[in-house]
């Protein structure tokens, strides 16, 4: 399955500020309760974007372990090792791509985590094969995603600015399915934890720079809505009105983000 995404430094970013700004919980502090980290342990974190989870266990850690982020996107790379410099480059950022096969040895890593990433793998089964290879025995990988009703308000917005139906997203129409049922095939012990967090919005703006960020990201994915610029301002348009009636009737927009946690151990 050819799915082609790179997400921006831009847009990430500001989809995580929304998420920080406008949320309830602390999905970084629900990971860490979860993984239950000791110290002394080799991780990579695989999609690691500009670096947030590692920096994430880095600082739950006092630095004492072995910390290795890749993702394919130079530019959030780039940001990464900018950041890096404030903990003496402590962790190690690579370029990879978890489409090929991976430059790293076998039976080396305690864990792998793989945050909002894996579900964009062309081949789930070689990806997660990949993993499984380098961690040690007993290692655990760990995964987080949209599940089906991940973020619905969104989605029933935008279906009744346009008319037309959602496209098909890479998250939540192959992470609760086929990749749960990979990791089950391919590993001794899979496990699964559900995290909700409401993001309540008492004015239209937010919701939109969140919109805007989201749909932006990957406009290949939702080109059934739009291909052109005009025809993506437009699209935006048409989901504010709808949004601020929704706002108006109900007094905010809550949208609720639910994400599985998946833990495999090898």
């Amino acid at each position: 399955m050819k799915i082609d995404f790179q997400e921006t430094t831009d847009d990430l970013a500001k989809r995580i500020d929304i998420h920080s700004r406008f949320g309830s919980k602390d999905i970084d502090a629900w990971m860490l309760d979860v993984l239950n980290l000791q110290p002394g342990i080799k991780i990579l974190d695989v999609g690691c974007g500009s670096g947030k989870q590692c920096f994430s266990f880095f600082h739950h850690l006092n630095g004492n372990a072995e910390i290795t982020g890749t993702d394919v996107s130079e530019s959030l790379l780039a940001d990464a090792r900018e950041k890096n410099k404030a903990i003496d480059n402590a962790v190690d950022f690579r370029n990879l791509d978890f489409n090929q096969k991976f430059d790293l040895p076998s039976d080396h890593f305690d864990l792998i985590s793989a945050c909002f990433a894996i579900y964009y793998a062309q081949d789930i089964p070689f990806t997660l094969g990949e993993m499984h290879r380098v961690l040690k025995p007993g290692g655990r990988l760990f995964t987080t995603g949209p599940m089906p009703s991940n973020k619905q308000i969104f989605y029933d917005i935008i279906r009744e600015a346009t008319g037309k139906p959602i496209p098909p997203m890479p998250g939540s129409s192959r992470y609760a399915s086929a990749i749960y049922y990979t990791m089950q095939d391919l590993f001794s012990n899979t496990e699964q934890h559900i995290f909700e967090n409401p993001l309540t919005f008492e004015s239209v703006e937010p919701f939109m720079v969140y919109t805007r960020a989201s749909m932006s990201e990957d406009r290949r994915l939702w080109n059934s809505l739009f291909e052109t610029h005009d025809e993506f301002e437009t699209v935006m348009n048409q989901i504010e009105s709808v949004a601020q009636k929704r706002l108006e009737a109900d007094g905010s927009l809550v949208m609720t983000k639910v994400v599985g946690g998946f833990i495999a151990t090898k």
